[in-house]
């Protein structure tokens, strides 16, 4: 089957201190890498059975970290460092360089959301079909991927990162540059044991985790929520 585009994984190792800080009192650092490292095996192993895309993993601080050449040895994805200043230069190059590589579409993910599944690329690559840019809201105000089928640098353009601002100026950098935007269904992102909380409570009914992230979500709950969410 042809490749028809790539999917970039934008992915930090999973070291103490330097992920999930936001969570960081209840949770120890070490908590919170555990889950960030789940987080981003999620990620990956949920592009296993989409043939139709090369699958890269962006890395921070360096792809030769232990972690990332163990994910490359174990599935079928390639590595690369991320490249910029802040994450929108990160972004507009890792996009850039996919379609420099010949690719006729590309989608950018990050590994906050537990919920990202293949349905949410393959709607994604539906809409490029019609539109210029797509993008996958989160209830805080951002969003959890963005997909486009050539370069659109006036997309990350002085945008305010990690406020709640970020989608709706994005969208407007996209109107202002012509582009037509598609939107894909929101979903909930995991930035604050808030956020883990509420997750959980959303989604007691749903088998959308891996067993592994599901064990590393409920105990964190037995030991620092209030209350269990289900």
């Amino acid at each position: 089957m042809p490749v028809e585009g790539t999917i970039i994984i934008f992915a930090k190792a999973p070291v103490p201190g330097e992920v999930k800080t936001r969570m960081c009192p209840p949770l120890t650092p070490d908590e919170a890498a555990s889950l960030h490292g789940s987080l981003v095996m999620d990620a990956v192993e949920r592009t296993r059975s989409l043939r139709r895309f090369d699958i890269f993993l962006a890395c921070s601080p360096s792809m030769d970290h232990p972690f990332f050449q163990t994910l490359a040895a174990r599935h079928r994805i390639r590595l690369y460092d991320q490249v910029g200043a802040d994450l929108g230069q990160r972004m507009d190059h890792a996009l850039t360089t996919a379609f420099n590589r010949g690719y006729a579409h590309a989608l950018l993910v990050g590994t906050d959301v537990p919920n990202l599944a293949a349905r949410h690329y393959e709607r994604a690559n539906a809409l490029l079909q019609t539109t210029d840019v797509v993008l996958g809201p989160t209830a805080d105000g951002g969003y959890y991927l963005v997909g486009a089928k050539h370069p659109v640098p006036a997309l990350f353009a002085d945008i305010p990162w990690s406020t709640s601002e970020v989608l709706a100026q994005s969208r407007a950098r996209a109107d202002r540059a012509g582009l037509v935007v598609g939107l894909l269904d929101p979903e909930r992102d995991l930035d604050t044991f808030d956020d883990v909380q509420a997750f959980l409570h959303e989604n007691a009914d749903k088998k959308t985790l891996s067993t592994r992230t599901s064990n590393v979500l409920h105990t964190l709950i037995q030991r620092h929520g209030n209350s269990s969410p289900e």
